[in-house]
């Protein structure tokens, strides 16, 4: 049999709501999409998810079930005048409003501002039922109008049981598959590698069984690990070595390795990254991993963020480049990133515990008389402008959740903090 020029994932994407694997939270029955679709009163959609976890494939059977037509548009190759050619088809598809066709827009976070505001009237008449799909979080990507005018849906990595149910179909329901003879004796090696990616899971599995002229073809962690990192280009076809590398970009800043950040920022620049998307993570380095070791990081990544945004790409990589060298070279802590940790956990150890009588607000005369705020001495009325007195709740008092990082800066408010509060923090 002659090898199959369309990809595994593509020949066996399901047709029918049944036939889908995975987010069962909001396509299993009862769920708040099936409901929607089975309606036949679907609103417009942000479909949010990691790569390869059914956005397209949802959105393509929601038209089907709806009968409605289905028009796709993708973010990196399409204008305002291809949006508003889509919606003119629409207009005149259109018969006394029981059929507005579905608007597919794949990565609808590289939407510019003017395409995303070319779709606000279409969706706000009707005229179009829009399903975007997006990897970034749509808060940050999607204009506030039209992202207030579309439901927001997550969708969830594929768990264990999801990408074996895949594989299985797959063998089952593809004809190239089927034909040939293959045991799963492991399937470690294809779980990791996937990351939860039904598109990688599926695609690593036909390059093995392509490979081997076995019968039957084994398939085995070692050959699914070799095979694999032998053939890095035909795995990583549709480019998801966007994780990996932003994953190898921040923990090069965390390690103080200037000239290894500058490589992943060229690598994620050069193959076209949003770099908004990479500003976000520097916000989030400075504090997750600089913190008050240097306060001033974060002051540096929200001034590149702005910037970047301003700015637009080729011109925002000076203003990227300076901001990874200086969060590179700054001094480390994660003392605050572990701190608000430890602090969840004990609320989720501890409940809900109840504010004690001295810190309640009291505005009216009924929580006056119950005692409420009694007690409670005013900082500022004593001198330094601090007294010691219990902000914790009763049952966890004296609880220290912030333990200073070893560094300049940290050490000071150490040593602050001692001489307030004695024994309580003597760190």
């Amino acid at each position: 049999m002659s090898t199959p020029s369309i990809p595994l994932a593509e020949r066996v994407r399901p047709q029918h709501l049944d036939q889908y694997i995975g987010q069962q939270h909001l396509v299993g029955e009862g769920a708040v999409l099936r409901k929607a679709i089975s309606s036949g009163l679907l609103p417009s959609i942000v479909l949010w998810g990691p790569p390869g976890v059914g956005k397209t494939t949802l959105a393509q059977i929601i038209s089907a079930q709806l009968d409605r037509p289905f028009y796709t548009l993708s973010a990196i190759n399409s204008g305002v005048k291809d949006v508003r050619e889509v919606i003119q088809r629409a207009k005149s598809q259109q018969f006394f409003g029981t059929n507005n066709p579905v608007l597919f827009i794949d990565e609808i976070h590289r939407f510019s501002k003017s395409q995303q505001d070319s779709l606000l009237g279409a969706v706000e008449k009707g005229t179009i039922t829009l399903i975007g799909a997006t990897t970034e979080n749509p808060s940050f990507e999607v204009i506030p109008a039209l992202l207030s005018r579309c439901q927001v849906y997550v969708l969830k990595s594929l768990d264990k049981q999801d990408l074996l149910q895949l594989m299985d179909q797959a063998l089952q329901q593809d004809a190239a598959m089927a034909a040939r003879n293959i045991e799963l004796k492991e399937t470690d090696a294809l779980l990791r590698l996937s990351g939860g990616d039904a598109r990688k899971l599926l695609n690593s599995l036909e390059l093995v069984v392509l490979d081997s002229a076995d019968d039957p073809v084994v398939i085995t962690n070692d050959k699914v690990s070799a095979l694999v990192q032998q053939n890095p280009a035909r795995y990583d076809k549709t480019g998801e070595q966007h994780y990996d590398i932003i994953s190898a970009f921040i923990k090069s800043i965390r390690g103080s390795d200037p000239n290894a950040a500058l490589y992943w920022l060229a690598r994620m620049t050069s193959g076209g990254e949003d770099p908004k998307f990479i500003a976000r993570r520097l916000l989030i380095a400075a504090s997750e991993d600089i913190g008050n070791a240097n306060p001033t990081a974060l002051v540096m990544a929200n001034n590149c963020f702005q910037a970047v945004t301003v700015i637009g790409y080729p011109e925002c990589e000076l203003i990227l480049s300076q901001t990874v060298v200086y969060l590179a070279t700054s001094p480390k802590s994660n003392a605050s990133y572990q701190a608000i940790k430890t602090a969840k956990k004990l609320v989720e150890q501890t409940g809900d515990l109840p504010v004690p009588m001295h810190l309640r607000n009291a505005p009216t005369k009924l929580m006056k008389d119950l005692e409420y705020g009694k007690s409670y001495h005013y900082s500022h009325d004593y001198p330094g402008n601090f007294v010691q007195q219990e902000f914790m709740p009763n049952e966890i008092e004296g609880t220290r959740l912030y333990d200073p990082g070893q560094n300049a800066r940290e050490q000071d408010m150490a040593k602050r903090l001692k001489a307030w509060w004695q024994e309580k923090y003597g760190y």
